[in-house]
This record gives structure tokens, sequence and C-alpha cells, in this order.
């Protein structure tokens, strides 16, 4: 018999994620999974950090640490600001250290948003922003980027604000598409935020991510909005230790106070060794963040040309570890066959997991179908056996549209 218990409405209503579903099949079907947003082991961050949190464990407390963090990573942030943006932070009262930077967002959300605020998000979007945002009482305002590039119509952006609008959500660079926001749409963005007021959350997990000859511009640091932005960095993305959960966020002191109000009884406190660990990273680990764009484009390169021989068009990103193709040339003709349908037949069939950047849509009916997302945090050989198993399925026979999903 049918349950008639009723539950909350936003998180409810929610279905299994294609993430988890293509994870699965791929599992299934012992793929090649380039779909998991998350770096191999070998790429792990540095041994140095892995040592100092087991230090720490025995060094130090293992009790309640402060709720906003401990001293040594609030110093550590802070220094990190400077240095590597020119904003200073105070530690002890403009920096909160959170479970990841997937808590900074949902405690963001609960501390500034009231029932009926607008948020202006840019799709494709991260898939946790629109239920965190909508279970806070927000109603969300989308405004497209544009592929191939990416491009942001500054129109559209301004037809989005309304006297209800109340925060700005920015991730760059940006998941999935690698695009990393140029000074002039960030100005443009800085222009009508302080025009209609609108306060700013600043998803900058891939700060360190960018490619050599691009540079990562935080929107805090234009005219007019250090005192209306938050920005979120993430200790998993920094430094390849993405089970660790440990982010930060910091900004104007009394945003930062409602956040850690919202903190305080979501989680109340991260684990204070590995507090310490990625503080001495932050500290003493910079050859390896700073490395890291030049390492991802290496791995970026070992895809690009291959998968263009395939039959892939690449689109073009200067930052992350994710690569966007159009499959369409891949396609017979007059097949009608989507994103979703493409990635479960490649997993099926030619052993690749890939996620379809439809997945990254409120609405599908506003998303391009044609698209899918590579992620090249892998070792060369795991990225090297996926270019093979590919164009070995595309020259051996031509593609068939797939009507059903994952069986």
């Amino acid at each position: 018999m049918a349950s008639s218990r009723r539950f909350n409405d936003t998180f409810s209503a929610l279905p299994t994620t294609v993430f988890e579903e293509m994870s699965l099949l791929a599992a299934k079907h012992n793929s090649t999974n380039l779909g998991q947003g998350f770096p191999d082991n070998e790429l792990e961050g540095p041994e140095g950090m892995k040592k100092a949190a087991t230090a720490a464990m025995y060094e130090h407390s293992n009790q309640y640490p402060p709720m906003m963090g401990v001293p040594e990573l609030r110093q550590a942030v802070a220094a990190h600001s400077a240095r590597q943006t020119g904003i200073a932070v105070d530690w002890q009262s403009e920096a909160l250290v959170t479970v990841g930077a997937t808590e900074a967002l949902a405690a963001a959300f609960l501390a500034l948003l009231n029932a009926g605020d607008e948020v202006i998000f840019f799709a494709p979007l991260y898939d946790s922003y629109l239920p965190m945002a909508t279970r806070a009482g927000a109603v969300p305002r989308i405004v497209q980027l544009h592929p191939p590039s990416w491009s942001l119509d500054t129109a559209e952006l301004e037809a989005a604000f309304t006297p209800r609008t109340r925060l700005l959500v920015l991730n760059t660079p940006h998941n999935p598409t690698g695009k990393v926001f140029t000074r002039q749409e960030l100005e443009a963005m800085a222009e009508l935020c302080v025009r209609h007021d609108c306060l700013c959350i600043l998803d900058e997990v891939y700060e360190h991510l960018t490619f050599p000859g691009t540079q990562h511009v935080t929107l805090r640091s234009l005219p007019g909005m250090h005192d209306r932005c938050l920005r979120i960095g993430s200790a998993g993305k920094t430094f390849s230790f993405t089970a660790w959960k440990v982010g930060w966020l910091t900004g104007p002191r009394d945003m930062v106070a409602a956040v850690a109000k919202a903190h305080q009884f979501l989680t109340f406190t991260v684990p204070s060794s590995l507090q310490r660990a990625v503080a001495h990273g932050l500290d003493k680990e910079g050859e390896f963040y700073l490395g890291l764009g030049a390492l991802l484009q290496k791995k970026r390169q070992l895809l690009v040309g291959q998968l263009q021989d395939i039959g892939f068009k690449i689109l073009p990103a200067n930052g992350t570890y994710f690569l966007v193709a159009d499959f369409s040339a891949l396609l017979p003709e007059g097949s009608t066959e989507d994103d979703v349908q493409f990635c479960y037949r490649l997993t099926k069939e030619a052993g690749v997991t890939l996620i379809p950047v439809s997945a990254f849509y409120a609405d599908r009916a506003t998303a391009p179908r044609n698209l899918v997302r590579f992620v090249f945090c892998k070792t060369d050989e795991k990225l090297q056996t996926a270019c093979d198993k590919l164009r070995h399925y595309f020259a051996a026979a031509p593609a068939a549209a797939l009507a059903d999903g994952p069986q």
C-alpha cells in the first residue's frame, strides 16, 4: 500500500540525479568513468598535509573546536586572500570555516534570504544551488550562458534584476563549462549589483584551476563590491582532497556573522585536525595549488586532439577540470538521440561514462541537448584508455540512437 505520509516538498520532489544514475551504470558495465568530478588517487594533494592532519590528532585536542574555525586556519585563509587577491581579511570576524563549500552555500542561503527574495543564477549551474535557495524561500531568476563560448548577454542579465532581487550567485571558474568570467563581464555585474543594492555569493572553489595565461579575478575586488560579496573556497578543490570536506567563507563582518548563525545549527564545526592540515597547506604548499592550472591544461590537451579526431567538437574553456564537447557530428542523419541517451549508450556500448550537460539545467527545455561533460582530473592512463575505447567504438559501427534509459 502506498504511503500517505508527506515530506518536505523541495527535497522529496527531487529525482535521482543523473550523476548518481551514471555512476551506478558505470559500475554495472565496468566503464571508464570520466563523469565523476573528483581527482584520481594518484593526483591527491601534498603528503605534508596528510602528515599534518595525523600529527594534529595527537598534538591537539580532539574535542569541539571553535565554531568559526580554528585560529590557524582562519589566519591562513586571511593570509591567502591577501596574497592571491590583495583583499585584506580580518581573520577573527571575516572568516568562517565550513564543512566544504556546499555547506557554506547552504548556510549563506539560509542566512541571507527571506521568503520571496529573488536570486540570480547563471545556467548551466551546480546542482545544489536551486534546491537550497528554494528551501530558503527564495525565487530563482535564471540567466543563460550561451554556447559555444558560454557568453553572457548583459542585457539579459539586466532584465533579470527586479525590485525583489536580493542576491546574485556567481561561480567562476565555472562548473561545468570551464568558463572564466572576463573582467568586462564582472564589471557589468558589479554595476548592476551596486545599482540594485544586491548582495553576492561568489563560488570560487576553482580559483587556482585556471590555465596559464588566464587570470581569475574575484568580483569582490571591483569597485563597490567589497562590502556586498561573500567569497567561498574549498580545500577539496584547492588540494584535491575532496573527502576532507573543509571549506571557508570570507566577506564583510555583518554578512559573515549572519552566515555563522546558520552554520552553528547546521554543522556547528569542522574536524580540527583537518582544519590544521588545510592551514598548513595554504601556508606551506603553494607550489601544489599554484601548479594546478598548468597540470590540468596538459591533461585537457591530451583529450582535445584525440576527441576532435574522433568527431567531437570541443567547446572553449580557460579553467577547471571539465571539458564540454558537442557530439552532434557523431550521430547519423536524422537521429533524435539527446545527450542523456548518448551518455547511456556510451556507457553500455563503448565503456566510457560522461555526464549530459542538460543535467546542469533546472529546465531541460532551455538546455542544449547535444553537449556532454568530460572530467579530466584523472591519470593519463585512464584518459588514454577512454580515448582508445571511443575511437574503437565509433570506428567500428555507425551511431544508432538509443531511446531507453539505464537498465
